[in-house]
Formats: C-alpha cells, structure tokens, sequence
C-alpha cells in the first residue's frame, strides 16, 4: 500500500504493517505507545466512498464494537477522525484465519470443527441476546480466527462491504455461498448467523467453498458433502444449521449443540484439500498434529503439578494456623493472669485507702493551675487524636481493608473516651475534689495479632516496684494453691 502512514494520533499509534485491503478500506497492525501493546486499525476512506450507505457502516462498526464485551469478540480501544478519514482502533487478536490456514494447506478435524461451534455459538448467544439483537452478518473463514490455543474468535463487522482480500468473492450484506437464502432479499436476522456459521464449518470439513458443493435444490446436500466419514451427530447438526427456510431453521446454535460430546474424540478427517497438495504440505500436517498431541501432554502435567501444589498448600496453613492458635490461647491465658494481679492490686490499694494508709496532702495554688493547664492541653490532644483524626482515619482506610479497621476505629475511640474520663478525674484530684486515681483499674482489650490482649491499670507504677509486687502475687498464689492441695488431701 503506498499510502501506508508510519504514525497515526499525533504518534500515539506506529504501524508495523498492513494485515488487508479493500475497495473502501483498509486494516493494519500497530503499536499503542501509550499502553504499549499491539492494535488493529481499520481506516474507512470516507471521501471515496460509494454512497453515504458506505460510511453509516462504517460509524455504525465502531458504535457496535464500542457498546459489546465478549472474550471472544476484538475489545474496543476508540475510533477517530483524521484528514477526512475514519479509523477504528481494536485489540489484536493473536491467531490465523480459517482462510490462511486452508490456503496453507492444514486441515481440520472434527473435534477442531466442534470447538469452533462452541466458541461461535457463545459469541452468538451474546451478540444475539441484546437488545435489539447484533447480527454479524458476514461470518465466514476470513473473519474467523483461530488462537495459538485452539480457540476461535470472530472479528469484521463491516457487514456491507468489499472482503478485506480480494479473494473468495465479494460480500453484499454477507459473502455468496456463506450468505442465508433470505439475506439476499435483504432480511437478515440471528437465524441468518446459524447458517453461515454452519456453512463455515462444513468448509472447515471439506476445504471447499459452499457454492462447490452438492445441493438439493436450494440446500447444500450435507450428507453428500460429508461422505461416510463424519458422527452422525454432528451431521445432524450442520444439517439443521442449513436449512434453507429460515422459518424451519433453529434461531439460536447452543441447543443445537446439546447432543455433541464435550470433547469428541472423532477420528481424524484426512481429506485432501485438493489434487495438488504436495508432499511437503502433509508432513507440516502431520508435525502440527504431533505438536498438538505434546501440548496436550504438557498441559496435563501442569495442571497436575498445580493441583499438588494447591493441596501443599492447603495443608501446610492448616498446620501453622493451628500453630497460631495454641500461641494465641497461651499469650491470652498470660495476660488474664496478670488482669487478675491487676484486679488484686487495686483491691489493695482501695483497701489502704479506706483505711487511710493514704493521705490527700493539698497542691499549692500556682502548681495547681499548672498541672491544670497541662491536664486540659492533654485532654484537648487526646479528644483530636483519638477522637477524632485517628478514628476518621482509619475508617477511611476501612473501606480498603475491611472489618478489622472499622474495629480499630471503634476501639481507638472508646481509648480516647476513657483517656478523657481519667483526665477528667485527675484534675479533680488536682482541685482536691476526689481521691487520686490510684484505687481504679481499666481493663481493655487492644487489638493485636493472634487476638493478643493487654491489662492497663489507671495510676498503676512501673519498674521494680511493679515486677516486685507481681512475684509477692505469685508467691502468694503459689502458697493458696499448696493450702488447697493440702486440706485436699487430708
């Protein structure tokens, strides 16, 4: 093509190369700088268009392929306008066309003709169950591609225009001999698709075109075409899909399909694709089959390799998650000891202050302002911070991660609410008004790992003092026991 572009959308787009060409348009390989991966793109020649019929096509290609989703269609980048041209941007799909393939001599078997009718007939359920129906209208092997993974897609939706090669005839509202009878009166509709998809596979099967075939009439003679070699099933099948009376014909190719086995293991169809196929063409035949043959052996072994390593798996989280809980009832069963030393302590406490053990001396004035000034600055940081900056925080962040967060927000809250309180009640304390808060205990659960808890004791000393008051508890709880165990036994 000499007018091939080297860039397109201010250099956005590098062609690499041109994939086909017809009267009205054109389809080329590209690299999408931006999202780095490869395009398709077709360009529509508006100015030297036919008729104004040509170019609502082409505009109504681009809205179709822009408003469907399906694995097994091209995705839809975006379409533009550029110097009086249209250009519509679509994934690459990696794979030949049923057409490349025959010209290259390869042919296919049955179970390969069944994988096809499958995949097609997904897409035709989707394409079909929208509302109003999509109808391709112009499926045939050109417009189908076979992936590296034996699966088909399907792709053109010109509808009415030139083949993207010049080969094979031309296509009005649908290619001769792929077209339903009733396209040529031009009513096409889902059922139309059902023939042409059966019309497709019978090429597959035969390597020859539809029109080349023996007929009944107006219906292609399948069981003739066929010979002796196909299932009676799948002949049964391409018989109804080709039925010429669109009102006898199934509408949709699934239910068709029901009687077919999953993976057929039908023998291969060696048919000749013609009277000049050349030695060298069967041994690529023959090495393609054997590669298929490997791939099959390769892919049962790692899916198995995966299945034994999900089962690993599987087991050994099991195992440490066990683990994980026999650590978390030990670290939980320590801390209820200590939260019931806590308990016993601050009974003490209560106790000496009763008895009056603990004197309230008066703070003088000047420190006592001082000490109230900085109990109000705490207890203002504390009600921002925990709050409200910290709970605001991490509920935001809940949305991402879930419950636990929300659960640490609620708890952080009921921390600033209680830190408040204590605040509260030392300033009292610095008034004179109240007792200090030595006689108080907060037992509160924090969250941590492996349900961890932690005993907070309000006014409660740290150091020596603490782990010397925590063994005369031990000691004395050790004593208690012996006394128990000793009356036991008498």
């Amino acid at each position: 093509m000499d007018d091939l572009p080297s860039t397109l959308r201010n250099g956005r787009y590098a062609v690499v190369r041109l994939l086909g060409e017809g009267a009205q348009a054109a389809t080329f390989e590209a690299v999408d700088k931006k999202e780095g991966r490869p395009v398709a793109i077709k360009r529509f020649r508006v100015r030297g268009a036919k008729s104004w019929k040509e170019v609502e096509l082409a505009e109504r290609e681009a809205r179709v392929l822009a408003s469907i989703t399906h694995p097994g269609l091209p995705r839809y980048i975006e379409h533009f306008e550029d110097q009086g041209e249209l250009f519509l941007v679509t994934e690459l799909i990696e794979g030949e066309s049923l057409l490349s393939l025959r010209k290259r001599g390869a042919t296919f078997s049955e179970a390969d003709v069944v994988r096809f009718l499958r995949d097609v007939a997904a897409i035709l359920d989707y394409l079909h169950g929208r509302a109003p129906p999509v109808v391709h209208r112009d499926i045939k092997p050109s417009n189908v591609l076979r992936r590296k993974d034996g699966s088909f897609a399907l792709i053109d939706f010109g509808s009415v225009r030139d083949k993207m090669k010049p080969e094979g005839g031309s296509t009005v509202v649908g290619t001769f001999g792929f077209m339903a009878p009733e396209q040529f009166q031009g009513r096409a509709m889902p059922a139309s698709d059902v023939y042409a998809a059966g019309a497709t596979a019978l090429a597959m099967l035969t390597g020859r075109e539809p029109e080349d075939l023996p007929h009944k009439g107006l219906a292609i003679d399948v069981a003739a075409s066929l010979g002796g070699g196909t299932s009676p099933a799948l002949l049964r099948v391409l018989s109804s899909m080709l039925e010429p009376d669109p009102d006898r014909r199934a509408s949709r190719l699934s239910p068709l399909l029901e009687g077919l086995a999953s993976a057929p293991h039908a023998r291969e169809q060696r048919r000749d694709p013609g009277p000049k196929e050349s030695p060298r063409a069967r041994d690529e035949r023959g090495r393609a089959r054997a590669k298929s043959g490997i791939g099959k052996e390769l892919e049962d072994v790692v899916s198995r390799v995966v299945e034994e390593g999900v089962a690993h798996f599987e087991k050994e989280w099991s195992r440490n998650e066990r683990k994980w809980e026999k650590k978390a009832q030990k670290r939980e069963e320590k801390h209820e000891r200590r939260a019931r030393r806590a308990e016993r302590r601050a009974e003490r406490r209560a106790e000496d202050w009763s008895r009056g053990e603990h004197h309230h001396h008066g703070v003088p004035e000047p420190i006592r302002t001082f000490l109230h000034f900085g109990l109000t600055i705490a207890q203002i940081a504390i009600l921002v911070s925990l709050r409200a900056v910290v709970p605001a925080v991490l509920t935001l962040l809940s949305i991402f991660f879930g419950k636990p967060l929300r659960d640490a927000a609620s708890r952080t809250n009921e921390a600033g609410k209680a830190a408040n309180d204590n605040i509260l009640r030392a300033k009292d304390a610095v008034s004179g008004r109240v007792a200090p808060q030595g006689t108080r205990i907060e037992v509160r659960e924090v969250d941590r790992p492996a349900a961890q808890k932690r005993v907070r004791i309000a006014g409660e000393e740290s150091g020596e003092d603490h782990e010397a008051e925590e063994e005369r508890l031990a000691e004395e709880e050790a004593e208690q026991a012996g006394r128990t165990k000793g009356r036991r036994g008498v």
